[in-house]
């Protein structure tokens, strides 16, 4: 009798042991250690960035025949009339504006110039890369005040798989810092307390579910 109580009592230890091991391992995979992402986080003062692939309408004004529609080449330089090769990724509009015066200065009294971007890819630095249990995982160009909402509109969601809330966000302006985001709470519960703005160069990575 008491050799059938010892084994007993041994078995619930065991299993005991085993259901605290099950439990704290589900309650690993729902939390994230990372601390939870700034809701607000873009500058009031944010200037876009010109980078390969994007398109420049430049104007010339009184000089249609010197204002052009031009792609930024991978290289990161354009072309225009007059002008053979200007380096535009890096910078702002409004800089190429006054490098593309300078450039001209040469052929047209005092020229003035805009420039317009109207296809916007913008530079790698600053692109925005959804990985992981995404609908369809890409890069997308950043916007001022550009949410988490934002972005997973863009992917199409969460996959089936996706454990959204494990969710990071790797923050390259900030040293690469990781901050946590409840993508499942936001996408499938409709929780609004969980968008987060993003920042330029922004990597949002989805974890898959164990189960």
């Amino acid at each position: 009798m008491e050799k059938h109580t010892s084994e007993l009592t041994r078995t619930l230890a065991r299993s005991t042991a085993l259901l605290a091991l099950v439990l704290g391992v589900a309650g690993c995979a729902t939390q994230n250690a990372n601390p939870p992402a700034p809701t607000t986080a873009s500058s009031p003062d944010y200037n876009y960035i010109v980078g390969p692939g994007d398109t420049l309408n430049i104007n010339v004004w009184r000089n249609p025949e010197l204002s052009s529609t031009v792609p930024v080449r991978p290289d990161g330089k354009v072309s225009t009339p007059l002008v053979d090769e200007l380096v535009a990724q890096g910078k702002t509009p409004t800089e190429i504006a006054r490098d593309v015066e300078k450039a001209l200065a040469k052929f047209v009294r005092d020229p003035v110039v805009t420039v317009i971007v109207t296809s916007f890819v913008g530079p790698y630095s600053e692109q925005i890369r959804v990985v992981g249990e995404a609908t369809k995982p890409q890069f997308l160009p950043y916007k001022q005040k550009m949410t988490v909402m934002d972005v997973m509109i863009a992917v199409g969601g969460l996959t089936e798989f996706a454990e959204g809330n494990k969710a990071t966000i790797v923050r390259s302006s900030e040293g690469n810092k990781r901050y946590s985001v409840r993508l499942q709470d936001l996408v499938k519960r409709g929780d609004i307390s969980a968008n987060v703005e993003m920042l330029p160069g922004d990597i949002l990575i989805i974890p898959q579910g164990w189960f």
